[in-house]
């Protein structure tokens, strides 16, 4: 392994055939390179024939089932940041209001509740998925309706690093309060959960396509909408909340979050390699865990390697992430890995944690604090070798003692 070799986290990766630049060319060639265009359109058709594609089965031979009779409806824009941002706008998220978030998670799932003027109520894991736990959910929904005499206006769900959530548990949980979900999958694209895609659960849900994600547009993300309607509502949105008349005129505010043409040709080109994407990213995970000779939950190891919990879920495993028996300095030792050539990180630091955050509501179990600092992530991209995946336990297990 030559060390002058860096091996990235997930580095954005384009398809053999070029597809990204034909589509982008096309644009320049037909002069839509204004922001919205014949890619973004055709975007969002193949986004929602994907989504609204179920599959047979889970694991090694997963393949493509019915289309969905509940389809869905996508809008794209300019970053997952502004879809959840509108999503909570959809769902009439205002000032004063309360919406429940996942604690471990990025800080892009919770800081739009900011934007809307309301307050985030955090939510701690459970030990499976290490998403939103059920059991703290429901307590948090009871805590609040005691408390302020109203129920919380939304919660947002995040499938973290790929890993669907318990959505029978927590589609329950909304049903019987009568609150609305809101399905951050932004590393979710090609996970499923009993056989139906992630980013199909939500009443509204979400996905990136930032430069290390399963796809990238440069930059930029999607709306999933479960009906037409809500969809436009969100293009109005979307584009300035510019009335229908020659002139400019505004009964709203809008916001300039919808996707560019050109952005979206190379969403189109890497649609092309999605499925090969998520092959890979699952051959990359079986091959870190056959490494670490981590075959289940109940091993002496001294490294767990997060995987499915059962054969309801079946994640895209966009990044393969590993607990240390031991509590360790998590950020020295991923700064050790970077002189070895291998770009790591912590664990999410949960937002319950975060400073900017350190007045709000929290209802925590301890797991999320426990998975900050005992675990990191591991380079899982399209350009990980095997070699690579070798080279990088190699170095883990040289520098990690117990």
């Amino acid at each position: 392994m030559n060390i002058n070799h860096r091996i990235h986290l997930c580095l954005a990766h384009m398809s053999p055939t070029g597809a990204e630049q034909r589509y982008i060319q096309e644009a320049f060639n037909t002069n839509w390179i204004a922001p919205l265009g014949p890619n973004v359109d055709a975007f969002e058709k193949e986004l929602e024939r994907f989504l609204n594609t179920s599959v047979i089965s889970t694991g090694a031979d997963r393949r493509s089932g019915e289309i969905s009779d509940n389809k869905v409806y996508v809008a794209a824009v300019s970053s997952c940041t502004a879809a959840i941002h509108l999503a909570l706008l959809l769902l009439g998220v205002g000032k004063d209001d309360e919406v429940i978030c996942q604690s471990f998670s990025f800080c892009a799932s919770s800081n739009p509740v900011t934007y809307c003027g309301a307050t985030q109520i955090f939510v701690d894991s459970e030990e499976d998925t290490w998403n939103m736990s059920p059991k703290l959910l429901e307590e948090a929904i009871k805590d609040r309706i005691a408390k302020t005499g109203r129920k919380p206006k939304a919660i947002i769900v995040v499938d973290l690093y790929g890993m669907p959530a318990k959505w029978d548990e927590i589609t329950a949980i909304s049903k019987k309060y009568d609150i609305p979900v809101i399905e951050d999958a932004a590393n979710a694209l090609g996970s499923y959960y009993k056989g139906k895609p992630c980013g199909t659960f939500g009443d509204i849900a979400t996905l990136s396509f930032n430069g290390n994600k399963m796809i990238t547009t440069s930059g930029g993300g999607a709306l999933i909408c479960k009906d037409e309607a809500t969809k436009k509502r969100a293009i109005f949105l979307a584009t300035q909340a510019k009335e229908p008349f020659l002139h400019y005129e505004h009964e709203t505010i809008g916001y300039n979050y919808r996707m560019s043409n050109i952005s979206a040709g190379i969403g189109r080109g890497q649609m092309t390699v999605l499925e090969d994407h998520i092959n890979h990213h699952k051959h990359v995970h079986n091959l870190y865990r056959e490494l670490f000779l981590n075959t289940n939950r109940t091993n002496n190891s001294n490294i767990f390697v997060q995987d499915n919990p059962n054969a309801d879920f079946d994640s895209n495993f966009w990044l393969t992430t590993i607990l240390f028996k031991q509590e360790i300095d998590t950020e020295a030792f991923c700064l050790k890995l970077d002189k070895a050539g291998i770009e790591a990180r912590p664990l999410w630091k949960p937002m319950h944690l975060q400073p900017v955050y350190k007045h709000a509501p929290a209802f925590t179990n301890g797991v999320s604090e426990h998975l900050f600092r005992h675990g990191i992530c591991l380079p899982s991209g399209p350009w990980v070798t095997d070699d690579d995946v070798k080279y990088i336990v190699q170095k883990i297990k040289e520098a990690i003692v117990f």
